[in-house]
């Protein structure tokens, strides 16, 4: 009774939230249910400066030594797909959150949960590719933590990783430091990841395979920070797509975003499945891409160091930050007219990653 009556005194559920008297799955999507969980309810319980943020990973300072610090959950369905597998996808995903937010990637954690049953076969292949995917971006894994659940209480292997990395104390990379008049850049075509594993889930055929975008970034962070001191924020779209994360940054910085449809790449194999699908693909997710916004005057050599990386031959500018329409992005549609994109609203596809 006594801990009802605190719980009752000194705590309520916000109105977004309390909307909703279960978890669904578009909470876990990256799209607007998500944001809400975040900053209606994370954001508020746990309240320190770091989180406030709500970037990529929590920037700290610690005794002048500015670090970077992330952690991510991995329950794709299937663990194996075309360009990847869990394995590779929980260390890249966590090196490219630390990237986002300007730092050099060292150590990882690794965490799995594990159903009784599992394959052992299957396990040493996902164990093979996470410390392959390390050593292509360079990190090590260097410590963890198993868990085995019963038959039927899981779905054969989640993984949770962690990582930290050192970030240089002349950058300074946040979703709210965006300004009027930064170019927007993309490194490469968009909605192969959501594709692939879609494709892979439901046995779907299309004339060439569609395969995952899923890389480290670091790299190609690192030679773009080489050349640049102008980098305000650097997101990648994952859960959400592209539409998705650009709301969360014109919302952060209460600045409006515009983007162009004709320059936004996409593949023709992803673009004919995403209609035939009725995906849209600025909704899709990838693994694979980061958003950079970059004051106009370092702009064009900021997208040649992207095309001259393996991971950013694609780049492309894709729209621009403006005054106007404080908070919304708005998109210049093939035939000229223009039209919002919204956040994400719903669960597109679960289990993306």
């Amino acid at each position: 009774m006594k801990i009802e009556n605190n719980i009752s005194s000194g705590m309520s559920c916000p109105t977004p939230i309390s909307d909703y008297k279960q978890i669904l799955l578009s909470h876990g999507a990256g799209g607007y249910m998500s944001h809400q969980l975040i900053s209606e309810l994370f954001v508020k319980v746990f309240n320190n400066p770091s989180l406030d943020l709500q970037h990529d990973g929590a920037l700290l300072d610690i005794q002048g030594i500015k670090l970077a610090f992330t952690t991510d959950s991995y329950v794709i369905n299937p663990i194996f797909f075309p360009g990847g597998d869990i394995g590779s996808l929980s260390v890249y995903g966590t090196v490219n959150d630390l990237a986002m937010c300007g730092g050099n990637p060292l150590f990882i954690s690794a965490g799995f949960i594990i159903e009784e049953g599992f394959s052992i076969e299957e396990f040493w292949k996902i164990s093979n590719s996470m410390k392959q995917a390390a050593d292509n971006a360079g990190v090590q894994i260097v410590t963890g933590d198993t868990k085995v659940v019963e038959k039927g209480k899981g779905d054969k292997i989640f993984i949770n990783t962690a990582g930290i990395a050192l970030v240089p104390q002349n950058v300074n990379i946040s979703p709210k430091n965006c300004k009027p008049g930064d170019v927007i850049i993309i490194n490469g075509n968009i909605a192969e990841h959501g594709i692939a594993i879609l494709s892979e889930r439901e046995g779907f055929e299309f004339e060439s395979e569609i395969i995952s975008d899923c890389c480290p970034l670091n790299g190609l962070v690192n030679d773009v920070l080489s050349v640049s001191n102008n980098i305000h924020t650097m997101r990648d779209p994952t859960r959400g797509g592209v539409a998705s994360i650009l709301n969360e940054i014109a919302m952060s910085s209460n600045l409006g975003i515009v983007i162009e449809e004709n320059a936004i790449p996409i593949k023709d194999n992803v673009k004919s499945a995403c209609e035939i699908l009725g995906f849209d693909a600025l909704y899709v997710a990838n693994e694979g891409k980061v958003i950079i916004f970059v004051s106009p005057e370092d702009a064009e050599k900021v997208l040649q160091v992207m095309k001259n990386h393996p991971y950013g031959r694609d780049s492309s500018i894709i729209g621009k930050v403006v005054e106007a329409h404080p908070g919304l992005v708005r998109m210049k549609t093939s035939i000229g007219s223009m039209r919002i994109v919204d956040m994400l609203s719903g669960e597109q596809l679960p289990r993306i990653c």
